[in-house]
């Protein structure tokens, strides 16, 4: 009895190798007499082994169901302007539109004045009065002093056609008592002549423009009767928008 107890004692300690002898040649473990009645002590679990490598992506899944709308953004920055497009047809014509109001008539701006001579040999060196009135409407010329007042700054045109008889005649146009044109006639004997002249000047509000004899002697041969006139005249061409 005490035999057997030593044998299989001893059986178990060669237990081992011999488990690793049969592992590497691949044979089953043999039974022992001492297997049949009597099992080992249980061993202790062993380590965690190391992680395996990573395994290869799967297939793709099929296409999920559309998502449900997400709250609308913040407004972006403008973008560069685009290209100009080609020009579209020509449209309808539009509705005539409401009447304007009334604007400043031309009216306002009118200045003109066209006289002739009714005395003969006017006086020298002082306005000559032409009393006959042709044109006159706005009365910015006067026919007792023979001057035109400018009331409307601007752009003037004057000019003067005088009959010349008897003597030679002399005559100068004067702007704020300043002489700016000199006319001179030579009177031929047995002859009625003519003098004239004609001239742009800028005007300011209060100038005054007038014709007048110069000179002393027999240079005041202007005439006229009732066949022969002596005439002067000027009128606005354009205003100075400016002062207007």
């Amino acid at each position: 009895m005490m035999r057997g107890f030593l044998l299989c004692s001893l059986l178990l300690l060669l237990a081992p190798h011999w488990t690793e002898v049969v592992a590497q040649e691949g044979e089953p473990e043999p039974k022992t007499p001492c297997a049949n009645w009597m099992g080992g002590a249980p061993g202790y679990p062993g380590h965690n082994g190391l992680p395996g490598r990573d395994g290869k992506d799967g297939k793709d899944g099929l296409k999920g169901e559309k998502g449900e709308e997400g709250m609308q953004g913040p407004k972006g920055d403008p973008g560069e302007a685009g290209i100009p497009g080609k020009e579209g047809p020509r449209g309808f014509p539009g509705y005539q539109g409401q009447k304007g109001e009334k604007g400043e008539g031309a009216f306002i701006y009118r200045s003109a004045f066209s006289v002739g001579l009714t005395d003969r040999a006017p006086h020298p060196n002082v306005p000559i009065r032409f009393t006959k009135i042709y044109y006159n409407e706005q009365k910015h010329y006067d026919a007792t002093t023979g001057k035109f007042f400018c009331t409307i700054p601007g752009t003037y045109y004057f000019t003067y056609h005088l009959t010349v008889y008897l003597t030679d005649v002399k005559v100068s146009l004067y702007k704020k008592d300043r002489a700016v044109m000199f006319t001179y006639d030579q009177f031929q004997k047995n002859n009625v002549d003519q003098a004239s002249g004609s001239i742009l000047l800028h005007l300011n509000s209060g100038d005054e423009v007038w014709l007048q004899v110069y000179g002393e002697g027999d240079n005041n041969g202007i005439y006229a009767d009732n066949v022969n006139d002596s005439t002067f005249m000027g009128f606005l061409l354009y205003p100075d928008m400016d002062g207007h």
